[in-house]
C-alpha cells in the first residue's frame, strides 16, 4: 500500500526490495513493490507477528517519499478511502496500529515514511485482540505532555477501551455532533479527553492529520474553510510545510486529533 508512486528518472523505474535475513546469516529475497512506503509497511506487517529471530529490511533508494504535511494528509486521507470501502472498524483499525508499531518503538523520532508505512500496515495486518484489562487499568500519562512511545501507547490503548465501551452505550445518531465515552464505575483513567467525535477510520485518519499537521485542500474534497472564518476564500488552502522527522508525541497528538478533530 501507500501513495508514493513509482519514480522514473531518467528512464529507469525505481523499486524497493524488502529481504529477509534467517539465523544462519542467508539472505531471501522476499517482495518487490514500486512504492517505498508499501515496502516498509510489508516489514512492519512481517515483524509485527510472531517473534522470530529473522531480520528484514528494505533494499532500495533510500530519498523519502513523503517530504511535507500535505503528503502525510493525502496519505491518510487515500488510506481513510480504502477503508470506507472496506467497512473497517475503527477499534480493528487501531488494534492493528498498536500491534504493527512494536517494531518501531525503541526509535526516539520515525520519518514520515516509517508514519505513513505503520497506518499502511495496520490496514493488511490481523488486529490483535481486545485485552479487557485495559478498561481498568491506570492508562493516564505520568506527566502533562505525552513523551516517547510509552505515552503514545497509552492515548491508543485509552481510545480502545473507549471504544469498546461504546459497544455497550452506543453514542447514537448524533454522536458526529459529540459525545463523552461512557467510562462507566471501575473504569481505570485514561491518557485522553472523554469526548468523541470519530468513529470510522477514515474521518479519524483524516482529522488526526488534519488537526495535528493540516496540508488539506478544498479541492481534496474532505474539509472546506468555515465561512467567514481566518481561511476564507475560494484559495484557502491548510499550510504546507516540510517535516522530516516527528516524536512518538507527534504521533500521540495525531491519534487525538483523530478522536475529537471536527
Amino acid at each position: 500500500m501507500g501513495t508514493a508512486q513509482t519514480a522514473d528518472r531518467g528512464g529507469a523505474v525505481e523499486t524497493w526490495d524488502v529481504i529477509r535475513q534467517d539465523d544462519l546469516g542467508n539472505e531471501f529475497h522476499v517482495a518487490t513493490h514500486d512504492s517505498r512506503i508499501a515496502a516498509l509497511a510489508q516489514v512492519l506487517a512481517m515483524e509485527s507477528g510472531v517473534p522470530h529471530k529473522q531480520l528484514y529490511w528494505v533494499s532500495g533508494p533510500p530519498a523519502p517519499a513523503l517530504r511535507t504535511n500535505r503528503d502525510l494528509y493525502l496519505h491518510f486521507l487515500h488510506l481513510g478511502q480504502e477503508a470506507r470501502a472496506r467497512s473497517w472498524s475503527l477499534s480493528a483499525f487501531l488494534r492493528s496500529l498498536w500491534k504493527v508499531s512494536g517494531p518501531l518503538r525503541t526509535l526516539p523520532a520515525l520519518e514520515p515514511d516509517d508514519v505513513a508505512a505503520m497506518f499502511s500496515a495496520a490496514a493488511t495486518t490481523p488486529p490483535a485482540g481486545f485485552d479487557p484489562a485495559w478498561a481498568g487499568k491506570d492508562l493516564s500519562l505520568p506527566g502533562d505532555e505525552p513523551e516517547g512511545y510509552a505515552d503514545w501507547e497509552r492515548v491508543i490503548l485509552s481510545q480502545l477501551a473507549d471504544l469498546e465501551e461504546f459497544l455497550a452505550a452506543p453514542p447514537g445518531p448524533q454522536a458526529r455532533f459529540g459525545v463523552d465515552a461512557p467510562r462507566p464505575p471501575g473504569c481505570g483513567r485514561r491518557a485522553t479527553p472523554p469526548r468523541w467525535y470519530n468513529f470510522d477510520p477514515a474521518t479519524y485518519l483524516e482529522c488526526a492529520v488534519a488537526g495535528s499537521l493540516g496540508g488539506w485542500d478544498p479541492a481534496d474534497g474532505a474539509r472546506v474553510p468555515l465561512p467567514g472564518g481566518p481561511a476564507a476564500g475560494s484559495a484557502a488552502r491548510s499550510y504546507v510545510r516540510s517535516i522530516t522527522t516527528m516524536s512518538w508525541a507527534d504521533l500521540a497528538r495525531i491519534a487525538v486529533c483523530g478522536q475529537m478533530y471536527e
